[in-house]
């Protein structure tokens, strides 16, 4: 049979010896207010993202449309095979 390691424990210090983190020294109010403000700005992102992709959609969808009136385009891009449509 194979010998089986011991895994020594790693000891954490107890929480009273660990030292203040800055959320333990921040007021709840103070520490609202941070979420607050940053949850806004995450969504103020989200917009920004939203509005650029719209944008670059709508470029497209008109840079289609003015391809789709283009008669040498369309005549570029069409099939040769004429004899299918008699």
């Amino acid at each position: 049979m194979a010998k089986k390691k011991k895994t020594e424990s790693v000891q954490r210090p107890a929480p009273a010896d660990a030292p203040a983190t800055l959320k333990d020294l921040l007021s709840s109010d103070v520490l609202n207010k941070l979420k607050a403000q940053s949850d806004a700005l995450k969504a103020e992102e989200n917009d920004k993202k939203e509005a650029a992709r719209k944008a670059v959609e709508d470029q497209r969808k008109a840079e289609q449309k003015r391809l789709e009136n283009d008669f040498a385009h369309l005549l570029e891009n069409s099939s040769q095979d004429w004899h299918k449509f008699k």
